[in-house]
């Protein structure tokens, strides 16, 4: 019988207030003190190395602790929920922490101390008995206690937080997970699981939870100055990053909101006010692409063409007109992304052609369209759609709020196109993925038609934490840090080991359409049930991983800080994911 060696390890440490906190890691080991404390389970037969993710974290810290006793040579008369520590018992607790389909395979544990060279190790089998469930006495340490205490948090959220984008009747099935705290690209649940933020929190973490240079920035900002109103006011952070973004864009004037809808409405409003200025105010209506999502504030929804967000609103959206999108899904036969694109571009000169005097503005997502299910197009698209709006008189608005920031390969997406849009709308990993702050980068050409003595020729629009200095210092870190570490370069050696360890993934009978740009992947699944996206999202959850497909589209859109571990937990948790998730559908 094969026998494999599944290493648990939890460390705890002290923060300041001295609040206990939990780790699971791959690798690793229990910290206590400066020693070293180690747990091994052998398993018979092959081991899936995610499993060491859901363990049972009280019964666990109750085995070690009982276990760091005695290896320390303390006495104990008796520990809460254990009973007197004796090998057996100790040997019981660990295996009960394993999850419940490894148990009948656990036959032997070994636990082990090193400490100043010192080595102190008990290796045991496991009593028959493990087998069987073990309900522990309610102490405060155990993992009831804590799963009724996450549980009442996720009570209480359902109570009295209204959770964005979701039919809130879901979760008397499936409650939020509460999550304690975050580092690096991993979360940690209240009730000590650990999942692997394989989407960035929607798209918005760049270098991981808790940076330390972004934190050190926030709490050198915060001595400094918290906030100020920028209407009359000004202050370095702001005028710094407006500096940086135009020397990186080549676009020099910034406004700033609060998020991505945001700046959606304010480049859309910025264009219909820059002709009405120009004494065109006929030139008012906007045209986006078939798919595109820019928000879902009721300006935002005018271009967003995704039925599900607006269709409740209809009656307050001034609806804009669509066009095809280059999705390069849509290759017949023979085509290639580049025909696809160029199919599309022409679809646009006649629409440009018909209604080019009464449109302020095309809108359109750069080289990905995220919420279509990662549409991806080829950069002919923008090429093509910058001439033929330099043509018509027509604003290109590129909304760079999700691909921007390193993204797709590039610092910005609408760059491997080599044009220069009149706005561009940044958000999400503008500031690291630590607070609210959004972007319009616009010309110089937008911003004198705005420049007059007529108060009533101004672009008045705010809101009263503009320019906030915090947020706009994280913005600062967040670019510094692109420098720091080369990023985009790294990222393409990142992406190549992540494309290695998916290729399992990519090579399944069931996926169509494998696509990768940048440090963006979808796979479309073949042949899924109306609720594959649901059922997907829990097996992943189980196994450490936070992956919310669109629809039948699987993607995954990591932090850049992914190590060896996390790249493999992500590729064989994704894989393992969809196994489970196909299986249950058939089973249904």
């Amino acid at each position: 019988m094969q026998s494999t060696a599944l290493t648990i390890s939890q460390r705890f440490f002290f923060d300041a207030a001295h609040t206990l906190r939990r780790e699971i890691e791959a690798e690793g080991s229990l910290r206590v003190h400066g020693h070293s404390y180690h747990a091994e389970v052998s398993l018979s037969g092959p081991c899936d190395p995610a499993s060491g993710m859901v363990l049972d974290l009280g019964l666990l810290r109750r085995g070690l602790d009982a276990v760091r006793a005695q290896l320390d040579h303390r006495m104990l008369d008796e520990v809460p929920g254990l009973g007197t520590p004796t090998l057996e018992n100790l040997c019981l607790f660990i295996a009960q922490a394993l999850p419940a389909e490894l148990r009948p395979r656990a036959s032997r544990v070994r636990v082990w101390r090193e400490a100043l060279g010192d080595s102190c190790t008990l290796d045991l089998p496991i009593p028959a008995a493990s087998i069987a469930p073990l309900t522990p006495p309610c102490d405060p340490d155990s993992a009831r206690m804590r799963a009724a205490a996450t549980d009442t948090l996720a009570a209480r959220s359902l109570a009295h937080v209204w959770h964005p984008c979701t039919q809130m009747k879901r979760h008397e099935a499936q409650p939020p997970v509460a999550i304690a705290r975050a580092q690096g690209p991993w979360l940690y649940g209240s009730d000590g699981r650990r999942y692997l933020d394989a989407i960035s929190s929607w798209w918005v973490n760049l270098f991981g939870h808790g940076h330390p240079h972004i934190k050190a920035a926030l709490a050198d900002q915060l001595e400094r100055l918290d906030h100020v109103l920028l209407a009359g006011f000004t202050h370095a952070p702001v005028v710094e990053l407006s500096e940086r973004l135009g020397a990186l864009t080549g676009l020099g004037h910034a406004f700033y909101g609060s998020d991505g809808a945001a700046a959606t409405e304010i480049a859309l409003k910025m264009s219909a006010h820059y002709w009405r200025n120009q004494g065109r105010p006929g030139k008012s209506r906007f045209v986006g692409l078939a798919g595109g999502y820019h928000g879902e504030t009721v300006g935002a929804l005018a271009v967003t063409d995704m039925a599900l967000f607006r269709e409740a609103y209809a009656p307050l959206v001034r609806l804009a007109a669509t066009v095809p999108s280059p999705d390069a899904r849509g290759a017949e036969p023979g085509e290639s992304a580049r025909d696809v694109a160029r199919r599309a571009a022409a679809a646009l000169e006649a629409w440009l052609a018909e209604h080019h005097a009464e449109t302020a503005a095309l809108i359109v997502e750069p080289l990905v369209q995220c919420a279509c299910a990662m549409a991806m197009h080829d950069p002919e698209y923008l090429r093509l759609a910058r001439a033929l709006c330099t043509r018509y008189e027509v604003h290109l608005v590129v909304d760079e709020i999700a691909v921007g920031f390193g993204r797709t390969g590039s610092m910005f997406a609408h760059q491997q196109a080599g044009i220069r849009p009149d706005f561009i709308c940044l958000s999400k990993g503008l500031t690291g993925g630590t607070l609210a702050l959004s972007a319009v980068l616009t010309s110089d050409a937008v911003y004198a038609a705005f420049y007059d003595d007529e108060v009533a020729r101004g672009f008045l629009h705010s809101h009263s934490y503009t320019g906030n200095p915090l947020a706009c210092r994280a913005a600062l870190a967040t670019l510094e840090l692109f420098d720091r570490l080369d990023a985009l370069n790294t990222n393409r050696a990142l992406a190549a080991r992540i494309d290695a360890a998916c290729a399992p993934l990519t090579g399944h009978p069931r996926v169509r359409h494998a696509r990768r740009l940048g440090m963006i992947w979808a796979w479309d699944i073949a042949d899924t049930r109306p609720d594959f996206a649901r059922r997907y999202h829990q097996q992943a959850l189980a196994r450490g991983l936070l992956l919310r497909p669109i629809g039948n589209t699987l993607y995954a859109m990591p932090p850049y800080v992914l190590d060896d571990e996390a790249v493999h937990c992500l590729a064989r948790g994704a894989l393992a994911a969809l196994e489970a998730t196909l299986q249950e559908e058939a089973a249904a």
